[in-house]
C-alpha cells in the first residue's frame, strides 16, 4: 500500500507540469489550427470594454491609449465597478469623443461591472481590457482577424510585463513554458483560461455571463459549451507593469486560485468528457491536477521518508526532494540567490504551490473572492 501511495503521489505531482503537456503534444491538432490570419476587408463591429474600480490616477492614460487604437468605429465603454473616486467624472470628460460610461451602482465585482457594459455594447465582437494594460495600436485589428474562423469563440492576447523603467520582465523559463502549453491547448480543444487583462469574445459567447466566476475562465467555458474554441493570439500582446510591491504577489496568487476554485465548483459539468470531450480533459489536466500538486508533494515526501530504508529509487527520491527544498530554503534566506535560475525556478514553484495550498484551505473554509481590487503597479 505504501509503495502504491508513493507512485500515486509521484505521478500526481508530475502530471500537470510534465505528463499532461506530453499527452497534448501527441494528440492530433483540431481542424483549422494552422489557419493564417490575413487582414480582413470587412472589419466587424467591435466594442472595447475597460473595467475600472477607483482608477482616477490612471484612467485618463488608459482612455487615451484606447482612443489611439487603429480600428474603424471602435466603441469604447468604461465599466465602473461602483468607483467612489473621480474615475467616473474623468470618463465623462471624454463623452464627446465617443467614450461611454457603464456604471455598476453596487460593488459586486469585476464580472458584474463587465455585465453592465455588455448590456450597452453594440459590437458583434466584445473586447475586454483592464486599466493597467497598454494595448498596441494595431492589436485590435490583429485580434479580430481570428474571428474570421467561424469555429473561434474567443481570443486571448499574450501578456508582457514591463518594469517601471519600461523594460520587459518575466521572460523566464516559467513564462516560456506557460506560453508553450497555451499553444498546445489552443491547437487542441482550446484554451481553458484566457488572459484576463486583454481578451475578446463573440457577443453570443457572452450571453451566459456568470458574475461569480472569473470572466477569463467563464468565456472559455461558454465557447466550449457552444462547440467553439478559445484560442491564443501570439501576435496580439498586452503590456502592463509588474506589481509595485513584489511581496503582494503571493496574496494575488491566493485570490486568483480561490476565484478559479469557485468557478470550477459552480461549473463542475465542465469535467464531464461525454459533454465537453477533450476540453474536459484539458480542464482536468491544467486546472484540477495543478491545484492538487501541493498535496501530492506532501504525500510524496512522507512516503519517501517511510520507504527510504528500502534503498533504490525511494532513497534517491528522498535525497532529490531534500536537495530541492534545500535550494528553496537557501533562496528564501538569501534573496540575492534567486537571481540565479537554479534557485529562481524551484523557489517560484514552491511559492506557487504554497499559494495553492493556502487558497484551497481558505476556499474549503468558505472564503470567496467576489469584490475585485486591482493590484497596484
Amino acid at each position: 500500500m505504501l509503495v502504491f501511495l508513493f507512485w500515486f503521489a509521484a505521478v500526481g505531482a508530475l502530471f500537470s507540469y510534465f505528463i499532461y503537456p506530453l499527452i497534448l503534444r501527441f494528440m492530433p491538432r483540431r481542424a483549422g489550427a494552422e489557419k493564417s490570419h490575413a487582414p480582413t476587408s470587412n472589419p466587424q463591429a467591435v466594442s472595447l470594454i475597460v473595467t475600472a474600480h477607483n482608477e482616477a490616477h490612471r484612467i485618463r492614460e488608459k482612455i487615451e491609449n484606447c482612443l489611439a487604437l487603429d480600428y474603424p468605429d471602435l466603441e469604447i465603454i468604461v465599466a465602473s465597478d461602483a468607483s467612489s473616486d473621480d474615475t467616473d467624472r474623468i470618463v465623462l470628460e471624454y463623452e464627446d469623443r465617443g467614450v461611454k460610461l457603464a456604471r455598476a451602482e453596487d460593488r459586486k465585482g469585476k464580472e458584474h461591472a463587465q455585465l453592465q457594459a455588455i448590456k450597452r455594447a453594440t459590437g458583434d465582437i466584445l473586447i475586454f481590457s483592464d486599466v493597467a494594460t497598454s494595448i498596441p495600436e494595431d492589436a485590435i485589428g490583429r485580434m479580430v482577424r481570428y474571428f474570421d474562423d467561424p469555429s473561434v469563440g474567443a481570443v486571448s492576447s499574450e501578456d508582457r510585463f514591463t518594469s517601471h523603467d519600461g523594460g520587459i520582465v518575466g521572460e523566464g523559463a516559467y513564462v516560456r513554458y506557460e506560453m508553450w502549453l497555451r499553444g498546445l491547448e489552443s491547437d487542441r480543444a482550446g484554451l481553458v483560461g484566457l488572459s484576463g487583462s486583454f481578451f475578446a469574445a463573440r457577443r453570443s459567447v457572452c450571453g451566459e455571463w456568470d458574475i461569480y466566476s472569473p470572466s477569463d475562465f467563464n468565456t472559455a467555458l461558454n465557447s466550449a459549451s457552444q462547440g467553439l474554441v478559445a484560442v491564443t493570439a501570439p501576435d496580439v500582446l498586452g503590456f502592463y507593469q509588474d506589481v509595485a510591491d513584489a511581496s503582494k504577489e503571493y496574496q494575488r496568487k491566493v485570490r486568483t486560485i480561490i476565484r478559479g476554485l469557485t468557478a470550477l465548483s459552480r461549473h463542475p459539468e465542465v469535467l464531464n468528457p461525454f459533454r465537453f470531450g477533450m476540453f474536459a480533459f484539458q480542464v482536468f489536466g491544467h486546472k484540477l491536477m495543478r491545484w492538487a500538486v501541493p498535496w501530492f508533494q506532501v504525500l510524496l515526501f512522507i512516503t519517501s521518508v517511510l520507504l527510504a530504508g528500502k534503498g533504490g529509487i525511494y532513497l534517491l527520491a528522498l535525497l532529490a526532494q531534500l536537495l530541492f527544498y534545500g535550494v528553496v530554503i537557501a533562496g528564501h534566506v538569501k534573496p540575492e540567490l534567486r537571481e540565479r535560475t537554479v534557485f529562481k525556478i524551484p523557489y517560484f514553484f514552491v511559492q506557487v504551490n504554497l499559494a495553492i495550498a493556502r487558497a484551497t484551505i481558505d476556499f474549503l473554509k468558505g472564503r470567496r473572492m467576489t469584490v475585485w481590487t486591482p493590484s497596484k503597479r
